[in-house]
């Protein structure tokens, strides 16, 4: 089957080498740690991981921390509805991603100009699952360029080229 070409974002909470070492050049790394406080020297040593192996490197949730340690971008997750970083002066290729689930949060996720929009769940059976048909009514709602994430395995991989997506995302799809 021919897969159009897609960009892929692979969420990690921990550095695992061999998970990294798997991810070909059109994947970016995001790393997100809710449960504890970022520790500096590791967001930077992973980006100079990153770096070394041409990935893209962002950071959830902490756009000005992103800037400060001078990260490809930041990723502000659907319960993020803060708008103080358009306050923040970017480098030219700052990255800026935001996921939704919902008509709503999409609307914020466009006023936080974000670059891309994730749109959770596509395939993972929870209550925000949305499947094919109801992820691409929601996708026409957007202008901006729309990322598949939740429950993408390699079995149904291929149905992603049914949808108007211009990525994928995910945790357990990439490891």
């Amino acid at each position: 089957m021919h897969y159009k070409f897609i960009k892929k974002y692979y969420f990690i909470e921990e550095f695992k080498k061999s998970n990294i070492d798997k991810q070909d050049l059109n994947t970016t790394i995001i790393y997100r740690n809710y449960k504890k406080n970022y520790r500096i020297g590791e967001i930077l040593f992973l980006k100079n991981y990153c770096r070394k192996k041409k990935l893209k490197f962002l950071l959830s949730n902490n756009v000005k921390l992103s800037i400060k340690l001078d990260l490809d971008g930041a990723y502000l997750p659907s319960f993020n509805k803060n708008f103080s970083h358009l306050s923040y002066k970017f480098k030219k290729n700052f990255i800026l991603l935001g996921s939704a689930h919902n008509l709503k949060e999409i609307r914020i996720k466009e006023k936080q100009n974000v670059d891309k929009i994730f749109i959770s769940s596509i395939f993972k059976n929870n209550n925000n699952f949305l499947g094919i048909n109801k992820f691409n009514l929601i996708s026409k709602l957007s202008y901006k360029e729309i990322v598949a994430l939740g429950g993408i395995s390699k079995d149904n991989f291929g149905l992603i080229n049914l949808t108007k997506s211009a990525g994928v995302a995910g945790i357990s799809f990439f490891k």
